[in-house]
């Protein structure tokens, strides 16, 4: 289940609830019934590794297509 982080308007503290998708958003805390409002947040995604683009933007394929082109306008 995602954890959502909430700022509570009277003090400034931030809270972390575990909410499902579907559940609405929380108006106030629980426990103290103090006045909240969800903060977005970046997600927690970590890329690791030589990165993909290195092997979905094959740079060899581009550079062998601009050898043979180079090739071809020096044969002329």
């Amino acid at each position: 289940m995602p954890v959502y982080v909430y700022k509570g308007l009277e003090t400034g503290n931030y809270y972390e609830f575990e909410q499902s998708f579907h559940d609405e958003p929380l108006k106030a805390h629980p426990e103290t019934g103090e006045p909240l409002k969800r903060v977005i947040q970046a997600p927690a995604i970590i890329f690791k590794g030589s990165g993909w683009h290195s092997t979905d933007y094959r740079k060899g394929k581009d550079k062998s297509e601009t050898k043979s082109e180079g090739e071809k306008k020096g044969e002329d």
